[in-house]
């Protein structure tokens, strides 16, 4: 029988970790709801058999954020724009870049910060800030404040609300809510980003107008 409560603990703190250090530390990190995991690890923490201690997500949540963080800013020092022209960040859409271009402009620096709320953008702005002037220790500041108060402070709303009654009687059925919050919106992205990549490696018809018959093998010369 297909039992949550085993899947998630067998999915455990170290699968938490590797999520959070992927959503900003690589490009591909859109994908995972970070926020909700959050959530959901903080309710699961106050169950009767807890898979990992409340003490161990408040303090390796914000540090594999903070790892991440660092990642993606290296990976726009060493790279520069071109780390926009990638793959990924055409999955992403322009709009992302746009909308954290549009937050330094107005909040300079604290964006490192205030992007650890913001879906998607908090992918995209260690990126963004590598390649930007922006000093290393700079972003480290914020970086840090940021993993703290958003790891920190998710993860204990999560575990004060395992505390509440209703909530623990029902705890087997708030981890399916939870974990379905999760998992479907991570399956949704990924389906929709195999079909995208299969339609933009679908060939172009030739327009029948402008075709030309020309034997097999040959090219067309061009004067």
């Amino acid at each position: 029988m297909f039992d949550v409560d085993t899947l998630v603990s067998s999915f455990g703190l170290v699968g938490i970790l590797a999520i959070i250090f992927m959503e900003t530390g690589l490009l591909i990190g859109f994908i995972f709801p970070g926020d909700t995991l959050l959530f959901t690890a903080g309710i699961m923490a106050h169950a009767e058999n807890p898979f990992a201690p409340l003490w161990a997500l408040l303090i390796g949540i914000p540090l594999a954020a903070i790892l991440g963080d660092q990642l993606g800013f290296f990976i726009g020092r060493r790279y520069g724009p071109r780390a926009l022209d990638s793959k990924a960040m055409q999955w992403i859409g322009p709009e992302a870049v746009e909308r954290t271009n549009h937050f330094f402009d107005r909040y300079g620096p604290a964006t490192v910060t205030l992007a650890r709320f913001i879906a998607v953008v908090r992918t995209v702005t260690p990126v963004v800030a590598g390649f930007s002037s922006m000093q290393h220790r700079t972003f480290t500041f914020y970086s840090v404040i940021g993993s703290i108060i958003w790891g920190a402070g998710i993860t204990s709303a999560g575990y004060l609300l395992g505390e509440i009654p209703v909530v623990q009687e029902y705890m087997h059925w708030v981890i399916v809510v939870g974990v379905s919050l999760v998992l479907v919106p991570m399956l949704i992205k990924v389906v929709s980003l195999i079909r995208h990549s299969r339609r933009d490696a679908r060939p172009q018809r030739e327009d029948p107008g402008n075709r030309t018959d020309r034997p097999s093998g040959t090219r067309a010369h061009h004067p």
